[in-house]
């Protein structure tokens, strides 16, 4: 077997009868197989696959119950049982060419790639031109998003041929939503990744998946593979932004202490710590370090607090002396508070790191 081509599908009957049809008249002169893997749909997607084995077309499906309903867990469950050499994945809404398979499979076979992605945003690539503005938008923010991770201009393709040997390990993949490609291109052993130029079409038949759900569950995946990618940049800004959050808490509950119960200014800014500290340890376990090992909550707390009181001595230090010795942060308090915060926060993220949210293989 040459070629698998893989499809995940969820309410495509409409659109798979057109498609493996497409994809035998371009894959004729090689050996090939067109797997479904459907999300129990429903709509009679079994019934046409099996009219479509009546005419001697060589199509399976494989219907997922009771299992992780996603366009990603799809494939990865599809790549179990492929038979071909080299792989195609594509979307069964017809939006992906087939004529362009088996040029992508080419390119594999010369050695010179080890992963072919069709490409929208190369030269010769195109996209619809029915797409609406805000689809255009959206496509530019989550293409830009992804690129840190892989430098191509179309890291978002669901369409891509690769060479079986060459996958990770399944067990090591854990996409969220509906791009696999971009796990693979993270996580595989694919260092020659090259752009095959495709016009992108809009859909005929059934309803885009695309949703507010999806795009979060893009988001999620991203956060996995920035975490896998690049670990220490990646806990040290969900620090940052977990600290931001803290922050805000901080100073609200500075200016409520000093305007709504009279409080001294120094005073004021020492109780409030706590509240921004407590805050910080709580987000900094669900999300920042949330694949780190996890005490008890009450003892991580204490820990937690211990710890940033060490970076608190720097940000409050700082604080007293800026606003204390020098006239322009004794008139705009709020600047030395910010200072005091950044000072503390290297120090607070690096013991946090090693003594507080440990990684598990350390225990």
């Amino acid at each position: 077997m040459l070629v698998s081509v893989l499809v995940p599908t969820y309410q495509e009957s409409q659109n798979i009868k057109i498609l493996c049809e497409q994809i035998a008249q371009e894959l004729q002169s090689v050996s090939y197989e067109i797997l479904i893997m459907d999300d129990d749909s429903q709509d009679g997607s079994e019934q046409v696959v099996a009219q479509l084995q009546e005419s001697n077309l060589p199509v399976s499906i494989i219907t997922r119950k009771d299992k992780n309903k996603s366009l990603s867990a799809a494939v990865i469950d599809g790549l179990e049982v492929i038979q071909g050499k080299y792989c195609c994945v594509m979307d069964a809404d017809l939006s992906h060419p087939s004529s362009a398979i088996l040029p992508m499979i080419k390119k594999l076979q010369t050695n010179e790639v080890d992963f072919c992605l069709g490409s929208r945003y190369v030269e010769g690539g195109s996209i619809d031109i029915e797409w609406t503005w805000s689809r255009r938008l959206i496509s530019f923010a989550t293409t830009c998003l992804a690129m840190p991770l892989c430098n191509i201009k179309d890291p978002m393709s669901g369409f891509f041929t690769f060479a079986k040997n060459k996958l990770p390990p399944l067990h090591q993949l854990s996409p969220v939503g509906y791009k696999i490609a971009l796990e693979l291109m993270v996580k595989g052993d694919f260092n020659k990744i090259y752009e095959y130029p495709i016009p992108f079409s809009q859909r005929i038949h059934g309803h885009s998946k695309m949703n507010v759900r999806q795009q979060f569950f893009y988001l999620r995946h991203l956060r996995r593979l920035y975490q896998y990618k690049f670990p220490v940049a990646s806990e040290f800004v969900q620090f940052g932004l977990v600290g931001g959050s803290g922050f805000i808490v901080d100073v609200s509950i500075y200016y409520l202490l000093q305007y709504a119960a009279d409080m001294q200014h120094i005073m004021a800014r020492g109780l409030s710590f706590w509240v921004g500290a407590s805050w910080n340890w709580f987000w900094n376990r669900t999300i920042t370090f949330s694949d780190h090992f996890k005490s008890h909550p009450v003892k991580q707390w204490s820990s937690f607090v211990l710890i940033s009181i060490f970076g608190f001595s720097i940000n409050w230090g700082s604080y007293y002396l800026l606003t204390e010795y020098v006239a322009f942060f004794d008139d705009y308090k709020i600047f030395a508070l910010m200072a005091g915060v950044v000072a503390g926060m290297g120090l607070n993220f690096m013991f946090s790191r090693i003594f507080i949210f440990r990684h598990i293989e350390q225990q």
